[in-house]
């Protein structure tokens, strides 16, 4: 086995991860022949922890399957102390396997009983808002602009560990080293990608609130309502996704959220329709109390889908029963509307909370 120390250059590197300061944060990787920790090995891990103010990397590397065993109990036995693991999908992958080989030698499976921070996890639901070809690590490092000497990918780098594995050379073994010290390098340096979870967690203030008129391709006007948002943490690239009515745009301290109004009258349906009489001519329904006076040859008995008023106004589409009352185009629509008052746009609790409904359903 062969255990190596080095020192990472970092352009920037973290104080606190979650609210943790960086001494108690260690942050790993994990390099296999094979997805099945049946029927793979696994040849090397990485671990990086800052110490004296500097960003220190370890990583151990089995020179053969048989050492397979060592760098899985130094790996436990480095990692027991700190207080957070950081990983990239290594809730998905990494831990599953360490979990199966500490059990296959009987090695206390500590690295699985600390709390556990994989960034693959945490973007993933978002995904859509980076139009990213795939959500691999090396993906998102491209996505901020971070650059990586390493050219390859853990599958490639398998043939390569056999081929060392029957005949030692230091070319090759430096090629497996060098890959996994850059994935460690990249994790930490693709930090930053976590301020757009944080925004999309509510992590923003809103600042002001447009209304846009413009004129659309067939000649009609149309309104949108801009919502100038502020991240809490800037984000370090532009993003940009729409969807339906709703679509979203910016970085660094300014994001805007622009949804397309309907203007025009909606229906407001009454839950007891039973109650309700429907006027035919009018087009609306009303209550038996009032509708006792009207001739029985103008008025029916209402249904769910005729048991409703109409209203006139300005009106912001919403996919749950969020903001009452709501109003709806046609009785089995799943789509409802609130009226956009002068009173709703001073809420900015309430429309910071539809903000974040909006972002949950492009997701």
């Amino acid at each position: 086995m062969i255990r190596t120390t080095v020192k990472l250059d970092l352009e920037k590197s973290p104080t606190s991860i979650n609210n943790i300061p960086a001494s108690e944060v260690a942050f790993f990787d994990i390099e296999t022949t094979g997805f099945s920790p049946n029927n793979s090995n696994l040849y090397l891990i990485g671990l990086a922890y800052e110490s004296e103010g500097a960003w220190v990397l370890d990583q151990w590397f089995a020179e053969n399957t048989a050492e397979e065993v060592l760098i899985i109990r130094e790996f436990s036995e480095a990692v027991a102390d700190y207080k957070l693991l950081v990983s990239y999908n290594g809730l998905g992958f990494d831990t599953a396997y360490l979990r199966e080989k500490c059990k296959l030698y009987d090695i206390p499976f500590i690295s699985g009983k600390i709390p556990h921070l994989d960034i693959y996890r945490q973007l993933f639901p978002y995904k859509k808002f980076f139009k990213l070809e795939n959500y691999k690590q090396k993906n998102i490092e491209r996505f901020l602009g971070i650059h990586r000497d390493d050219i390859y990918n853990g599958g490639e780098l398998i043939n390569y560990y056999r081929e060392y594995v029957k005949n030692p050379d230091k070319r090759i073994k430096d090629i497996l080293i060098q890959h996994n010290a850059d994935d460690i390098k990249g994790l930490i340096s693709i930090l930053p990608i976590l301020s757009y979870v944080t925004f999309f967690n509510g992590g923003f203030e809103l600042s002001q609130i447009d209304i846009q008129r413009y004129e659309t391709a067939d000649g009609n006007v149309a309104m949108d309502v801009v919502f100038d948002l502020i991240p809490n943490i800037p984000l370090p690239k532009h993003i940009s996704y729409g969807t339906g009515p709703l679509y979203l745009s910016g970085k660094g301290s300014k994001v805007g959220f622009k949804i397309t109004m309907y203007t025009g009258e909606l229906k407001f349906y009454y839950s007891d329709y039973t109650d309700y009489y429907y006027l035919p001519k009018e087009d609306m329904a009303v209550h038996k109390s009032v509708a006792f006076f009207v001739d029985k040859d103008f008025r029916t008995q209402a249904k769910a889908a005729t048991c409703y008023s109409r209203k006139t106004g300005r009106f912001l589409p919403q996919f749950s029963e969020l903001i009452e009352p709501y109003f709806k185009i046609e009785y089995h629509d799943k789509v409802t509307y609130f009226e956009l008052t002068d009173e709703l746009c001073e809420n900015d609790v309430l429309l910071k909370k539809y903000i974040l409904h909006c972002i949950n359903h492009m997701r």
